[in-house]
């Protein structure tokens, strides 16, 4: 894998390139070189090298922290990440929530069996034929697909896959404003599901989990567009029944949806 430090729109792994970026770009902070060396680390758990292309100061600054992160320590997670400064309200990622999403069909499975599934074990597929799949648009190696993954709570990045995989295209501008259709969300407090025993940070996401994670012991909130209510109440086992919320989409687009639903799950 190859890791490029620069001035990106946001950061994102994508055909074996990791394109960090930084909030205060040329300053790398601690918490930063934190997320390259666990993107190394998880890398080189799973056989494959990496390589950093940045400024010298910056390299210079990540080997200086070497002996610190290989010694245990961690970087407590800051309140609000400014990598991505995309959503409308928040300019950055809030840390107090990650979130899972599904399709409307997806998450009545999820909701019938109790628990989010990796890939592999959702879709009773290997590893190998997922990755050959021409929904598989970044190239994302097997292992990949063995985690449940979880973007940080007011991220659109799980709506819009879902919006995605519906279309089967990336999706234009009218299909994140008038013609979206929200997801599921499946949120959890961040420092709550940080203590799975198998969690994994990986330097990208703000972590993923293997094969599966049981939904009664682990989910702050299930909340399911309110337009799908009806369709929905068979399939919620009785464990989780006061854990789902339906919530109406009066709104104009994705972000603001993504704002809304997080602050809902915030006042919880």
């Amino acid at each position: 894998m190859h890791i490029k430090i620069g001035e990106f729109e946001f950061t994102e792994c994508w055909d074996g390139v990791l394109y960090k970026k930084l909030s205060n770009y040329p300053e790398i902070s601690e918490w930063e070189i934190q997320t390259v060396y666990d993107f190394m680390k998880y890398e080189e758990d799973n056989g494959r090298e990496s390589d950093i292309e940045a400024d010298s100061a910056i390299l210079k600054a990540i080997e200086d922290y070497r002996p610190t992160y290989e010694a245990g320590a961690r970087v407590a997670t800051p309140e609000k990440i400014t990598e991505c400064i995309a959503c409308p309200k928040y300019k950055g990622c809030m840390t107090d929530f990650v979130c899972h999403t599904a399709s409307i069909e997806d998450a009545k499975s999820i909701l019938e069996s109790g628990k989010l599934l990796s890939a592999v074990r959702a879709r009773k597929k290997s590893a190998q034929e997922l990755k050959s799949e021409s929904r598989n648009a970044a190239n994302d190696p097997e292992d990949y697909f063995d985690y449940v993954m979880f973007a940080w709570g007011n991220c659109q990045a799980g709506d819009r896959l879902v919006m995605e995989r519906k279309l089967g295209r990336f999706p234009e501008e009218r299909y994140l404003s008038e013609d979206f259709t929200p997801g599921v969300r499946f949120f959890f407090k961040y420092d709550k599901l940080v203590e799975h025993p198998d969690r994994v940070f990986e330097g990208v996401l703000p972590f993923k989990i293997k094969h599966e994670v049981i939904l009664k012991d682990w989910v702050h909130a299930i909340i399911i567009p309110e337009n799908h209510k009806n369709e929905f109440e068979s399939h919620i086992p009785s464990d989780l029944k006061d854990k789902v919320y339906y919530v109406q989409n009066d709104c104009k687009d994705i972000w603001e949806w993504s704002e809304k639903v997080y602050e809902f799950a915030r006042q919880i």
